[in-house]
């Protein structure tokens, strides 16, 4: 097997779907390696999980930089850099990103996002699925582009929404999704069978797991 890509998390809470993803990456088999957890909330309770594991994590605190994200996200790159860090995955990263960070790496970065993107940019997406009446609601893996929630789709999950449903157990079924998509999603890119072409990810293996690249949750 190739060697497994280098992987870094950024939470800012207590990181669910990073711990999705590090299940899945103890299995040696899978194609990336969750080297490093980084949280802009020192008190995100996912540090002390990931620590647990094992994992190196490191903390950014973004009220120390009083306003600049410029210089925020500049310490970011480098300390994802300084530990040779190959792809981004942003787990409940609460902080918007600038060109710069995105640009530096460009179709390395991938978010998930708990909506049925283009659809529910932003927050509340429960709540706005619910206020709006549509049948299906969801979660989506994509690439991270300099639009907020926008970028190619890598994966996507979709559930059924219910008369009964409030947000909080609309909420729950699509969490449950997110963890099931969001490491076939990380895997998918970290193998390099998912690439970006244009707006959209193609797929470099005909296979019928690889290729079903959405999954519909009862």
């Amino acid at each position: 097997m190739s060697q497994r890509k280098k992987v870094a998390v950024l939470i800012s809470g207590r990181g669910s779907n990073m711990l999705s993803l590090i299940s899945a990456a103890l299995d040696p088999s899978y194609p990336a390696e969750i080297a490093l957890v980084v949280s802009n909330n020192p008190g995100a309770g996912g540090l002390e999980r990931a620590a647990e594991f094992g994992i190196a994590t490191a903390v950014l605190d973004h009220r120390n930089y009083k306003g600049n994200r410029d210089a925020f996200e500049r310490d970011m790159d480098a300390l994802l850099r300084s530990h040779g860090i190959e792809l981004i995955a942003l787990a409940g990263f609460m902080r918007l990103l600038t060109p710069f960070l995105v640009n530096a790496w460009q179709n390395r970065m991938i978010n998930i996002h708990p909506a049925l993107l283009p659809s529910f940019k932003g927050l509340h997406t429960h709540e706005r699925a619910l206020e709006t009446g549509v049948r299906l609601h969801g979660a989506t893996v994509h690439f991270v582009s300099a639009e907020m929630d926008d970028g190619p789709i890598i994966m996507q999950g979709a559930v059924p929404v219910l008369d009964s449903d409030t947000p909080d157990a609309l909420g729950a079924r699509v969490l449950t999704v997110e963890h099931q998509i969001y490491p076939k999603a990380l895997a998918l890119v970290a193998s390099g069978v998912a690439s970006v072409s244009g707006h959209k990810v193609v797929l470099s293996k005909e296979d019928p797991e690889l290729a079903s690249q959405t999954l519909l949750a009862p």
